[in-house]
């Protein structure tokens, strides 16, 4: 999509709250303290309040937590804070029901709401898969009558990897299988003229999370549904790899016109949510969409947007084809040695070849074309701009980085680009708008005509490292998502070592360069059986060279096996000081006192993958 339009969808009441249509999008978090513990629970809402949250989650686990959700209404409206509340419920319709009396918008996991998640690999007859459906009408429609009489919202939030067995033996764990899930409930919501529904599509996979919620958009418009999306990558973890997921994930829909809602999923406190999501918004909203004006009319985006398919190169040199994404650092403007430890960028811009700090022997140079002749410089490539570089004589056999800005486009002449020869494009995207689709047009167009070269995404990120985090996550990760690049390239105010971690990290998160241990871990709630934050952080130390493993950290069996569907390795909290092991969706090891359970961790590791830890 080049043309933004932000999709229109029926207005949801949350309290006073309006969700969806042309209302602000809205900012979330969830509160990780037991919710038997009012106090502790309503203080922490309204520090989520004071943070700049306009909704607040809540877990009802059951019956009796359910019960509880009105005395922590009451102690909030005892301190003048009138934020809405969402219950949250997974497994128990009764707790749904007495919540949706209480609170302002109850979410419901369609995956374990009425539908059994054993992972017993039951087959279906279409008879046993009706009577299945039939079920959940049963069970969703005296939640809908209940919500109708209190004008209590709904949120359907189907998550990647907590599918029904149902769902699961037609449609396996993929986007296909959500939708399909999403669609029985909210077909139920249409049939009863309730309207008053969010709708959440939510993995740990910010590929899967995008393909599922594009698809649920294609698949509602055709049966008329125009209900609004909350958007979010679940159990994205901590620091720098969860911004930069979430960003990847929530920016790339926020330019497809699609989401009214989001939050940062984040394995830290939930007030360190909201600043992120805000920035997300100020950074990707409607308003820096809509002032895009393409300088190219009539082309289309050709991308699937529903699989990931990697747009088609030559390659040149290591650049391009089918080899993984490259990463450029800039230390044009370094003196000093900088160490990149085990994050070694492909290639490093020096400027000329005068540069006075180290450069690492894997790295290859990239050079400005007016110093010297480009023989005198063994190991290094030349760097053009677009207009220089015809008929130059410093072109080189092997490779050369040529600049194209966005404002170029114009004067392109792509007869004669086209017929070159070792030449990497350096799509500068710098739209002050929107880079986002500035760069979505800039491939459609290089695509239209016909040229096939590798293309660098090159992000000039003047900003402080904060700021360069979210606009680069955003701009070059919804890029890399839709399969548009074959490197990256970012500068910034900032240290080049913060820039070149970035680099990986966004490639990472983008899943096109796995450069380290991926960890998949949920922010904590009222569930969660360990302390989530000091547990990570000692599997983290003890596995981060297994680069190509990734770990599930699980802080409960709602946020199990289902939520860590993408990892290799589990870590699951089964109740208080007992853990649960799985190798991918399988069970190993269950009720390991929690003192025992990072070592056993390592030991099934070493089992199964032969390394030692």
């Amino acid at each position: 999509m080049i043309n933004y339009n932000r999709r229109k969808t029926y207005q949801v009441k949350v309290g006073k709250l309006i969700i969806g249509s042309d209302n602000n999008i809205v900012v979330q978090s969830m509160t990780n303290t037991d919710t038997f513990d009012i106090s502790a629970t309503a203080k922490q809402v309204i520090s989520i309040t004071k943070a700049g949250a306009e909704l607040v989650r809540v877990t009802a686990q059951n019956v009796n937590a359910a019960n509880k959700l009105s005395l922590i209404k009451e102690k909030l409206r005892e301190n003048k804070y009138e934020i809405p509340l969402v219950a949250d419920i997974h497994f128990s319709p009764k707790a749904a029901e007495i919540s949706a009396g209480i609170v302002e918008k109850v979410r419901v996991n369609p995956g374990n709401y009425t539908d059994t998640k054993k992972n017993i690999g039951i087959e279906y007859s279409d008879k046993s898969y009706a009577l299945e459906v039939d079920k959940i009408k049963q069970k969703f429609v005296p939640l809908i009558m209940i919500c109708k009489k209190y004008g209590t919202a709904v949120r359907i939030g189907a998550n990647h990897g907590s599918l029904s067995d149902r769902i699961m033996s037609r449609h396996g764990d993929t986007p296909l299988g959500m939708v399909k899930s999403t669609l029985e409930f909210l077909r139920i919501c249409i049939d009863n003229d309730f309207k008053n529904v969010v709708i959440s599509m939510k993995a740990s996979n910010p590929l899967v999370m995008i393909q599922a919620c594009r698809l649920l958009i294609e698949k509602m418009d055709k049966e008329n549904m125009m209900f609004p999306l909350h958007l979010g990558v679940t159990e994205a973890g901590e620091g720098i790899p969860g911004r930069v997921k979430s960003v990847a994930g929530i920016a790339t829909l926020l330019a497809d016109g699609i989401g009214d809602t989001i939050r940062v999923s984040l394995t830290e406190s939930p007030e360190d949510e909201i600043p992120v999501a805000k920035r997300i918004i100020e950074n990707f909203n409607e308003t820096k969409f809509n002032n895009f004006i393409p300088i190219i009319e009539n082309v289309d985006c050709s991308y699937n947007p529903f699989n990931y398919k990697r747009r088609k190169t030559r390659q040149v040199r290591n650049i391009g084809g089918d080899k993984i994404p490259v990463i450029i650092t800039d230390l044009s403007k370094t003196d000093t040695d900088i160490n990149f430890g085990d994050l070694i960028p492909d290639y490093i811009f020096c400027s000329d070849n005068e540069i006075s700090c180290k450069i690492p022997k894997e790295s290859s140079k990239i050079i400005h074309t007016n110093s010297r002749v480009i023989e005198e410089r063994q190991g290094a490539f030349p760097f053009f701009h677009l207009f220089s570089f015809f008929d130059n004589e410093n072109v080189s056999d092997i490779l050369n980085f040529v600049e194209i800005k966005y404002d170029d486009l114009l004067d392109v002449d792509f007869n004669k680009l086209r017929v070159q020869k070792n030449l990497v494009i350096v799509a500068n995207i710098n739209d002050k708008n929107s880079p986002i689709l500035a760069g979505r047009l800039f491939l459609a167009v290089l695509e239209q005509n016909n040229i096939d070269f590798p293309v660098i995404i090159k992000l000039e990120c003047n900003d402080n490292f904060n700021n360069t985090l979210i606009k680069a996550s955003g701009i070059a990760g919804s890029l890399f998502i839709d399969g548009m690049g074959d490197g990256i390239w970012l500068t910034n105010q900032g240290k080049p070592e913060e820039t070149n971690n970035l680099s990986f990290e966004i490639l990472q998160a983008c899943r096109v360069r796995v450069s380290k241990t991926e960890y998949i871990s949920c922010p904590s709630c009222g569930r969660t059986l360990f302390d989530l934050q000091k547990v990570s952080a000692e599997i983290r130390e003890k596995t981060s060279h297994l680069k190509h493993l990734k770990i599930g950290i699980m802080g409960c069996i709602v946020n199990g096996p289902g939520e860590m569907a993408d990892a290799d390795y589990g870590y699951v909290g089964t109740s208080k000081g007992k853990i649960t092991l799985y190798k991918k969706q399988e069970i190993i090891k269950q009720n390991i006192p929690q003192k025992n359970a990072v070592q056993e961790l390592l030991n099934l590791i070493e089992k199964y993958e032969n390394i030692p830890h």
